[in-house]
C-alpha cells in the first residue's frame, strides 16, 4: 500500500454570490423540492459530490517530466496521459474539503467544510462539520443523508437512475482517459499559478443531454507537480450560479474499511424514505 505525502493546502478566493434552488445545491443545503421526483432529486444531490470525487481521479503523484510540452507548451494529450497513468493504481482517497456555493441572484457565497472518503467500488462518505454537521453516504445504489441537528436520515435508492449516475462516475476515480473522452468533450483551457503551484486547467462538457441539463460545464485545476485535482468549479444550468470544491490534506490509497461506509445512525433517528 502506497502512503502518499499530504498535498499542501491551497487557498481559494471565489467571486462572492448565491443562487436560487438548483439540483446540485440540494445535497448541500438539505432543502427539499416537493415537485421533483425524490429519487431523481437524490441523484442530482449526489451529482455534485460525484463530481467532487469523480474528478479526483486517483492520481498517483506522478511528476511532470521532459516531454510534457510540445514546443514548450502543455498539451491536452500529455495531461490526459498523466491522468490515465495515475488512474492505474487508484483504490481510495481521503481529503479535507471546502465547498463554496455562489448564488448569483442574491450575490451570496456560503461555505461548508469537512472531510471526504472515497473508495473505487462506488463507496463515498462526506462528513460536513461546519457550519452545520451532516453526513452523506453513497454505497452502491443507496444514498443516505443524515442531519444530526434534527436527527433525521433520508434514504434513497438511485438504481433506476444508474445510467445518469454512471455518467457522473465516468469522470471518476480510476477512470481511464478513454472513458472520460467517451462521456465528455475535454479541452485544456490554460495553465494558472494556484497558490504557488502550476496547475493545468481542464474543461469538461458532458456529451449526454440529460447530464448537461444539470451540469453544462465543469472546470478542474490539476496540480502539475502531483497531478492531483486541487480545485473544481461546477457551473449550474440556467443561471450564473456555481460551486467550487477545494481539497487539502489529500491522501491516496489509505485503507478504508467497509465500516466507514456503513449507514449506522444514532438510536432514535427518524428515517424517511422518499419515493418517486
Amino acid at each position: 500500500m502506497t502512503v502518499p505525502t499530504p498535498i499542501p493546502p491551497h487557498s481559494l478566493s471565489p467571486t462572492p454570490s448565491r443562487r436560487p434552488w438548483r439540483p446540485c445545491a440540494r445535497i448541500l443545503s438539505g432543502r427539499k423540492k416537493a415537485e421533483r421526483p425524490a429519487t431523481g432529486a437524490a441523484l442530482r444531490k449526489l451529482g455534485l459530490f460525484l463530481w467532487v470525487f469523480l474528478l479526483c481521479a486517483g492520481v498517483s503523484g506522478l511528476r511532470a517530466a521532459d516531454g510534457r510540452h510540445a514546443g514548450g507548451k502543455l498539451t491536452i494529450e500529455y495531461v490526459m496521459t498523466m491522468i490515465d497513468h495515475s488512474a492505474e493504481d487508484f483504490k481510495s482517497l481521503t481529503a479535507a474539503i471546502e465547498h463554496i456555493k455562489y448564488t448569483a441572484v442574491v450575490k451570496d457565497t456560503s461555505t461548508e467544510t469537512g472531510e471526504i472518503f472515497v473508495r473505487k467500488d462506488q463507496k463515498l462518505r462526506i462528513d460536513f462539520q461546519a457550519p452545520d454537521p451532516r453526513t452523506i453516504i453513497r454505497n452502491g445504489d443507496n444514498l443516505y443523508i443524515y442531519t444530526p441537528k434534527i436527527n433525521r436520515v433520508e434514504e434513497y435508492n438511485i438504481g433506476k437512475n444508474r445510467a445518469l449516475a454512471d455518467q457522473y462516475l465516468a469522470l471518476g476515480f480510476g477512470t481511464r482517459a478513454e472513458n472520460l473522452k467517451k462521456n465528455y468533450a475535454i479541452s485544456l483551457i490554460g495553465e494558472e499559478d494556484l497558490d504557488g503551484h502550476k496547475a493545468a486547467v481542464l474543461e469538461f462538457i458532458p456529451k449526454s443531454d440529460e447530464v448537461r441539463k444539470q451540469l453544462p460545464k465543469i472546470q478542474m485545476w490539476v496540480d502539475e507537480s502531483s497531478w492531483l485535482p486541487v480545485q473544481q468549479k461546477f457551473f449550474d444550468a440556467g443561471s450564473d450560479d456555481y460551486f467550487i470544491s477545494h481539497y487539502t490534506k489529500v491522501m491516496k490509497n489509505l485503507k478504508l474499511g467497509d465500516g466507514k461506509f456503513k449507514p449506522d445512525w444514532p438510536k432514535g433517528s427518524k428515517v424517511e424514505k422518499p419515493h418517486p
